[in-house]
């Protein structure tokens, strides 16, 4: 944006115009540059939705259980890593083979829930 109106304050030397007038025009250009194209040029590249990422990107995975799950421990594959899990409600015990759902990540513990 800038170099678009160093580019006006050079068209403006090359008409033959006082340096004045070169100045002028290269910092009225830039000026409206910054003022006017900005704005929708950061708006155009910002769009599009938040990345997720760390833990939250787990929640609501789904992941296979490859050790039998309870309220004290077991382990399921999930994203292609072994993680220790436990089930999200106490009385339940999840088997081998079960589709589950990751409800939260507690510490390096997935809570999850079959589907």
């Amino acid at each position: 944006m800038l170099a678009v109106g160093a580019f006006a304050g050079a068209l403006a030397a090359l008409l033959g115009a006082p340096l004045a007038v070169e100045l002028l025009a290269a910092a009225a250009v830039s000026a409206a540059m910054l003022t006017m194209v900005r704005p929708t040029m950061v708006r155009r590249l910002h769009r599009g939705t938040d990345l997720v990422s760390g833990q939250a990107a787990l929640i609501g995975r789904k992941a296979m259980v490859t050790s039998t799950v309870d309220a004290h421990g077991g382990q399921i594959k999930l994203a292609g890593e072994v993680w220790s899990a436990r089930a999200y409600q106490p009385d339940q015990s999840i088997d081998v083979g079960t589709q589950v759902e990751v409800f939260e990540i507690d510490g390096a513990t997935a809570v999850v829930y079959p589907e």
